[in-house]
């Protein structure tokens, strides 16, 4: 781990939601931060000019846009290339935790789980990771990082991403990209720009303050163009009225003429609206086929709408690209001959024990030890069915994952009883209807199966209807009314994906709430079994199931020691949530347990934040996230001490859905009239928090540890450039060997009438002692991190004058302060 983790720190430039970028722009803000980190050099040289003058038109647009893989690896996009050149093909995987293709790859934890680690290192090896197995699995590119700010707790993607800090976020994407692509892999950093919220994700119209933008959002793509990103995907949404993929403001102002980007833009699947605009914006590629940059842009080139310069350019960027990474000569290195699976167990292993954030741990309910350990009852649907990743485009299928119980049960030892309760259902139980065979009922190919009947209720009640199958989607009726209709495109592709949608089986899964009277109901059910056949089951939920489910989870908690309640929520791409509560009736079921047995522990499998209402009540708290395919493992290590839980918050937890930033606010969030202002500005996450006095459920940083840390001696002192370097000591005053983030916070200067945050975080460092270690820790502030965007200026203004910094181990649990005078360059 390098002794200053903050000299990763990005320097960021971004620019104005009205984007009227000046042509000096870049300059100024050089002049005023001190030089930016360079972007790797361009490779053009005579392969590419001797390949691009021996291109026909019509093999020039085959660079431009994707087409259907004749030997597809199940991997996302594909450009063919031009065999008569030797230009191999170009296959594009998603891959934001692990290679999303049809072959196994390692799951790794979710991005916001890597980033609670606090340690750009272990972002770096993550990288590396999924760039060996990407090119092991025959991969040219990969479709990750995701470096979008965390906005709104509501956001579906918050897992695929870091944090809703800039500094923190620049610094590992920068970290991660050198490593996916020192494996030979082009990273893309994606999704440019302000792509927060998947709801209304293709329609909406982002409204933000020139300031805002640079100091926030941005941040992090420059980070990545820094650190020599090869390809960066243009965004769904639009910004100022444009849509991003073809927003020249941000394509050719901010990333070319800014930032000195020299690789490809690409765009977001069916994420393209036009053909001139578009390539002529600085678009390089469509995916994932050629409505636009197929037959409509060679007709614009032989028209003279567009000259054949426009297309030679975008070319020259692929190539260029293919070229840097050694695929046009021959030099790349030889692709893996096989993953390492065992290298990336180990690698999951780490970030989940890295990343696994204790938010709560109330008379020592944890570490699971004595009584505690040998005596435990393990609660909750994913107790039994491993929670390794993510919905939609981050799915990954590991080689293995373990169940939670398993690991719990092995852990415990033989001596040991583990028991298990299901508490809440997700996959029904099977339907009570004579005459028929829903559960298991198999279709063959060619074939229809149709059945018509009744169901009966003796009361009125609340059913859940599920269907699980594995070919075309039967349709089932009740009282005439289809249950499970079609749904919108981006719903019906990541269908089977994720823990809700999928069955332990592997069978899809889709439900449907009724309220259903009491007596009699029609029952019709179709079901064709294609080409293939299908197997297919009918189950239901009901009142009486759910409450059968929740007083054997109270039986089996009042007989244990101690209960590991597992409780989650499921995210996916494509859609954001309604709540942060957790779904279904989870938190009846942790009332009840709780109230049979204080000594419960409820580890969360959550994409972000959720509220708590039964918080009091419970004795511990563990935030796990989506932890991979060795998150049982983990999990397990964690809750009996094995190792300390490592992890801070990256967002903060709100009390409730109506006391965060977007709240009671629907311009903010999600728009209205299909236009989102970002009025919060820069105050974005715990900046919000501290500008408005709203006490949070919990801070950003926050995460605690298994033994005690003593802060001492915070000295900070001007450093050359415009910075300034803090000082302090750190020592372990416990009894265990434990790991803490020491977080620095800068005040605003008093120099600048710019608008600025109460408190910004301005660096930090994870740090390991062992029980009585202490460590005398150098963390470095650049003058970027002390800087604010001028939008009167376009420009980076540094905060001159006596600045406050504050070192704690969260926003709000700061404990000692220093000032120091920031020196003008």
């Amino acid at each position: 781990m390098p002794e200053n983790v903050s000299e990763n720190v990005s320097e960021n430039v971004t620019r104005r939601t009205t984007l009227r970028l000046l042509t000096g722009a870049a300059a100024a803000a050089a002049a005023a931060t001190g030089p930016a980190h360079a972007a790797a050099p361009p490779i053009t040289g005579d392969r590419v000019d001797d390949l691009l003058a021996r291109l026909t038109l019509d093999e020039k647009l085959t660079f431009l846009h994707g087409a259907k893989d004749p030997h597809s690896l199940g991997q996302a996009g594909w450009i063919p290339g031009v065999p008569r050149l030797g230009i191999p093909p170009l296959r594009l995987a998603d891959g934001p935790a692990g290679v999303r293709v049809r072959a196994h790859a390692t799951a790794l934890p979710a991005p916001v789980m890597l980033a609670s680690a606090f340690d750009p290192a272990l972002a770096h090896e993550y990288g590396r990771v999924i760039g060996h197995e990407g090119r092991a699995l025959g991969q040219d590119v990969l479709l990750s990082p995701m470096v979008n700010l965390i906005r709104t707790p509501y956001a579906g993607r918050n897992f695929e991403t870091f944090s809703e800090d800039p500094l923190l976020t620049a610094d590992l994407v920068a970290e991660e990209i050198r490593g996916i692509q020192d494996e030979g892999l082009i990273a893309t950093v994606k999704h440019f720009a302000l792509n927060n919220q998947e709801k209304d994700r293709t329609t909406v119209d982002v409204r933000i303050g020139e300031q805002a933008l640079h100091e926030t959002e941005l941040r992090g793509f420059e980070a990545a163009v820094a650190a020599g990103t090869g390809a960066v995907m243009g965004a769904y949404n639009k910004v100022d009225g444009v849509h991003a993929c073809e927003n020249r403001a941000l394509l050719t102002g901010v990333l070319r003429e800014m930032w000195g980007f020299d690789g490809w833009v690409m765009s977001d699947w069916d994420a393209t609206h036009s053909t001139v605009p578009s390539l002529t914006a600085g678009l390089d590629m469509e995916m994932p086929a050629g409505r636009w940059f197929g037959d409509a842009l060679r007709r614009a080139v032989r028209d003279g709408t567009v000259p054949e310069d426009a297309v030679d350019r975008s070319v020259r960027r692929i190539l260029t690209v293919m070229a840097r990474f050694g695929l046009l000569d021959g030099t790349a290195p030889a692709r893996p001959a096989a993953r390492d699976r065992e290298a990336g167990a180990r690698l999951a292993y780490r970030v989940a024990v890295a990343g696994a954030t204790l938010l709560r741990n109330e008379h020592a309910t944890l570490p699971l030890t004595g009584p505690a350990a040998r005596s435990v009852a393990v609660i909750g649907p994913t107790g039994t069915v491993p929670f390794a990743s993510g919905g939609g485009s981050a799915h990954v299928v590991p080689d293995r994952a373990d169940s939670p119980l398993a690991a719990i049960t092995a852990r415990a030892g033989d001596g040991a009883h583990v028991t298990y309760a299901l508490g809440e259902d997700l996959y029904g139980k099977p339907l009570p209807v004579r005459g028929a065979a829903f559960e298991g009922q198999r279709v063959r190919a060619g074939k229809t199966y149709t059945y018509e009947g009744t169901l009966t209720l003796d009361d009125p009640d609340e059913w859940t209807f599920l269907v699980h199958y594995t070919g075309t989607r039967p349709q089932v009726f009740v009282d005439g009314t289809e249950l499970f209709t079609l749904r919108d495109r981006e719903a019906e592709l990541f269908a089977g994906f994720g823990l809700v949608s999928t069955a332990p089986d592997g069978l899809k899964v889709r439900r449907r709430t009724l309220r259903l009277t009491a007596g009699r109901h029609t029952l019709r059910v179709t079901a064709t079994g294609g080409t293939q056949g299908q197997l297919f089951r009918l189950r239901r939920i009901t009142t009486a199931t759910r409450a059968a489910d929740v007083a054997e989870a109270v039986r089996v908690a009042r007989a244990a020691h101690s209960v590991v309640l597992f409780a989650y929520e499921d995210a996916a791409e494509g859609r954001d949530r309604t709540t942060l509560a957790l779904p279904g009736h989870q938190e009846a079921l942790i009332d009840a347990v709780t109230a049979a047995n204080p000594r419960t522990t409820v580890v969360l499998n959550t994409s972000s934040a959720v509220t708590m209402p039964w918080l009091d009540r419970t004795g511990a708290v563990l935030q796990m996230y989506y932890p991979g395919q060795e998150g049982a493992a983990a999990t397990a290590a964690v809750l009996f001490g094995d190792t300390d839980p490592g992890g801070r918050l990256t967002q903060t937890f709100p009390v409730s859905d109506t006391r965060h930033p977007m709240a009671g606010n629907p311009r903010r969030y999600p728009g209205t009239g299909g236009i989102q202002e970002y009025s919060e500005g820069i105050r974005t996450g715990y900046r919000w928090y501290d500008a408005e006095g709203v006490e949070p459920l919990f801070p950003f940083g926050h995460g605690l540890s298994y033994t005690t840390f003593a802060y001492a001696g915070l000295a900070v002192t001007p450093a050359p450039g415009g910075g300034l370097t803090a000082r302090f000591t750190v020592r372990n005053t416990g009894r265990r060997t434990g790991v803490t983030v020491a977080q620095l916070y800068a005040g605003p200067s008093p120099d600048l009438t710019l608008d600025q945050p109460a408190r910004a975080l301005a660096g930090y460092r994870r740090i390991e002692l062992r029980p009585g270690q202490f460590r005398h820790v150098t963390v470095p502030i650049p003058a970027r991190t002390l800087s604010c965007w001028d939008p009167e200026r376009h420009t980076w203004a540094l905060g001159t004058g006596t600045r406050t910094i504050r070192l704690g181990t969260s926003s709000r649990d700061l404990r000692l302060t220093a000032r120091a005078e920031v020196l003008p360059l």
